[in-house]
Formats: C-alpha cells, sequence, structure tokens
C-alpha cells in the first residue's frame, strides 16, 4: 500500500506545482466604455456637419442676379463682389464664371517639415596614419588628427503646408458654424403656408396685419436689403453665421440697412404685401443656400 500513497502524493504534489506555476495570460481589458464613447462622438460629428455641396464656381445663366446667386448659395453678396472683381454688383452678364470661394495655394511640397542632412555621404571613422617626430607638439597634433569629423550638415528649410487654407472637406464647416443659434418667431399671426420641398414652396407664411412688426429671428448682419429678388418684394436677408441665412420677404417697410449688425427680436421691418396678394410675412431658413422646413427651428405654436 506504501507505494500507492507515494505515486498519489507525488502526483498530488506536481498538479500544485504546475497550478501555482506563472505563465504568460493574456491581458483583460474593458474597452466597452472607450468603445462607446469614440462611437458617441463620432456620430456627434457626423450630425453636426454635414458636406458642403456648393461648387468653387458657377456659370451666370439667364436670370441670375449676384443677389440671387449669394442668396442660393448662402453667401453675402458684397463679398462675391469684392472676390470676383465686380464694382457694380447688379451688372453680370451670362455665361461669366463667378467664384464662390477664394483661389486654393497648393504647395508643391504641402507637408514637409524641416530636416537636416549631411552635405556629402556618411564616412565610417577609421583610425588615420600620421607620421611625425617625436615630440610633446608633435604627439598632441596627432590626437587631434585622431578626432572624429565632424559632418557638414545643410538645413532645409520648412515649406508651409497652405493647402488647407481654402480647401473644404467634409468637415468644412468651421466650428463658428456650429454654435448653436436660438430662434424667435418673426411675428405674430396665423401660419397659412407651410414649408414643401416637393411643391417648392421655401419657406412659410404667416398672415397678419399692414404695418405689423417683424423681428429678427436670429442675430446676424444684414447681408441684403432691398428689391431685386424676384417674387420676394422688399425682402430683408440676415446671416447668421457661415451656415445660416434668414429671409423676410413682402415687407412694406424696411427699417434697417445692409452691413447693419441685429440682434435676436430686433423689429427690422413692418408687415406688407409687396409682390403678394395679401399682407403676410413669407418667411426661410436656408442652410449653405438651400431651404430648409423653418418649423424645425421656429418655437410655432407659442407664437
Amino acid at each position: 500500500m506504501k507505494p500507492i500513497h507515494l505515486g498519489t502524493l507525488l502526483l498530488m504534489t506536481f498538479v500544485l506545482a504546475a497550478c501555482a506555476s506563472k505563465g504568460h495570460r493574456a491581458p483583460v481589458v474593458d474597452r466597452s466604455v472607450d468603445g462607446k464613447r469614440t462611437a458617441a462622438d463620432a456620430k456627434y460629428k457626423k450630425d453636426r456637419r454635414e458636406k458642403d455641396w456648393r461648387p468653387e464656381s458657377i456659370t451666370v445663366k439667364k436670370g441670375d442676379t449676384l443677389y440671387s446667386i449669394a442668396f442660393n448659395y448662402g453667401f453675402d453678396y458684397h463679398e462675391l463682389a469684392e472676390l470676383n472683381g465686380i464694382k457694380d454688383p447688379s451688372l453680370i452678364s451670362i455665361g461669366q464664371e463667378i467664384r464662390l470661394f477664394p483661389g486654393r495655394t497648393m504647395s508643391s511640397r504641402a507637408g514637409e517639415t524641416a530636416v537636416s542632412k549631411p552635405a556629402g555621404p556618411v564616412v565610417k571613422d577609421q583610425p588615420r596614419l600620421v607620421k611625425y617626430p617625436y615630440s610633446e607638439a608633435a604627439m598632441a597634433q596627432i590626437d587631434k588628427v585622431q578626432e572624429p569629423a565632424q559632418p557638414v550638415v545643410t538645413p532645409i528649410a520648412k515649406t508651409e503646408d497652405t493647402s488647407k487654407s481654402n480647401d473644404r472637406t467634409d468637415d468644412t464647416a468651421d466650428d463658428s458654424e456650429d454654435a448653436p443659434i436660438e430662434w424667435v418667431m418673426p411675428t405674430q399671426g396665423k401660419l397659412i403656408g407651410q414649408y414643401s420641398e416637393s411643391a417648392n414652396r421655401k419657406g412659410i407664411d404667416i398672415a397678419g396685419k399692414l404695418g405689423q412688426p417683424v423681428l429678427a429671428s436670429a442675430s446676424g448682419k444684414v447681408v441684403y436689403s432691398g428689391s431685386g429678388l424676384r417674387g420676394y418684394g422688399k425682402l430683408i436677408i440676415i446671416k447668421h453665421n457661415k451656415t445660416y441665412l434668414s429671409a423676410y420677404a413682402h415687407n412694406d417697410k424696411v427699417l434697417v440697412k445692409e452691413g447693419q449688425s441685429v440682434t435676436r427680436g430686433q423689429k427690422i421691418a413692418e408687415m406688407g404685401n409687396t409682390d403678394a396678394d395679401r399682407v403676410e410675412l413669407h418667411f426661410e431658413v436656408r442652410r449653405l443656400g438651400k431651404p430648409v422646413d423653418p418649423a424645425k427651428y421656429l418655437p410655432i405654436g407659442k407664437s
């Protein structure tokens, strides 16, 4: 029986030793939080930033004016006039090319950083054989000769990468355009016309009384004030940031001038019926020049 007990004892000792031995184990890392955060950040950026659909330039067609081009592409016509060297914004011709964005200055060696390199091939250090008559001065000279030679370094100037200055990508939307805009109703009254992309209704219509106050729906700069856009009557356009414009049409009296800064809720006009069948305010919100549904921005129902 003793041999059996001895064998069992040896087997148990071997098993315990194997269990206690240290081995390489795969690390366990909880990436669930980081993964969720990364996915959420990506979705947030995607929701906030959309591709800028606008071309670098457009060709003037029949019926176009610099005012309508600026409105349809989300710009200030003063800036387009300056960019294209147009002295009189009311004079453009069919077939004329209008640049919407400044020209790009591409670097031939974009992204190159400053580096240093030897002027010639690198030679490995080797002992040098020099024969001098024996003296203390000769020994000092020999030690100097044996010192390794320092390679001559020629710096390469850094080339500035200017291609990003006017290059627009999917993330072009400047951070300033993402700043939240607080909108208010542009006037009081009954909603008589709703936005419809399929029916080509580019905004909403609000009925009211002649002379009723028309308010700036959000703070911004007046980039247009006049009657140069067909179908809008006396029109005011406010640019809120690099992305959004708002338009106020059919006014009876305009109270602001181009270039003037306005605040949210400020009276900018009096309601009228210029180029309309009845007294009303036609109101539009445009994102990068494209009409969007104002109901998504305005507190409709609270007016």
